[in-house]
């Protein structure tokens, strides 16, 4: 199935071609998740679909779109920050084509650099040492 799939690489990165995306999309929406990380893998796409394309193009995200998705989404993480400048520099931090959107790749690059910051946090802390309000995947 994945064989007529095709994509190609760009700056030494996979881009999927837009049917590429449509198959995977349509696949993963197409029925219920059935484990947690297909569920996490679907909610990534309908977020990062739910901001893109309110201005300008569809498969990425513009600052201002990049901004409201943070602020909306990632908040408590990252300090409700209305801070500009904060923004400007996860924007350029994540720009790695330097277009000045955010593609649904360069998005994943800073979901993961999250969560591998989360994970370091709650290494950090042992069962009872938990923050309030912290779970791990245990």
């Amino acid at each position: 199935m994945l064989a007529s799939c095709t994509g190609e690489v760009r700056s030494g990165r996979l881009v999927a071609e837009p049917n590429l995306l449509t198959f995977f999309t349509a696949l993963s929406m197409s029925k219920e998740p059935s484990s947690n990380l297909e569920s996490a893998m679907q909610m990534l796409i309908k977020t990062f679909h739910k901001y893109s394309g309110k201005e300008g193009d569809k498969y990425t995200l513009s600052r201002g779109e990049l901004k409201e998705l943070l602020l909306e989404e990632l908040g408590s993480y990252l300090g409700n920050s209305k801070d500009n400048e904060a923004v400007e520099k996860v924007m350029n931090d994540l720009d790695a084509n330097n277009d000045g959107e955010v593609d649904f790749t360069e998005f994943i690059i800073l979901m993961g650099a999250l969560t591998v910051a989360c994970n370091d946090f709650f290494l950090e802390f042992k069962s009872d040492d938990k923050p309030k309000g912290c779970e791990s995947a245990e």
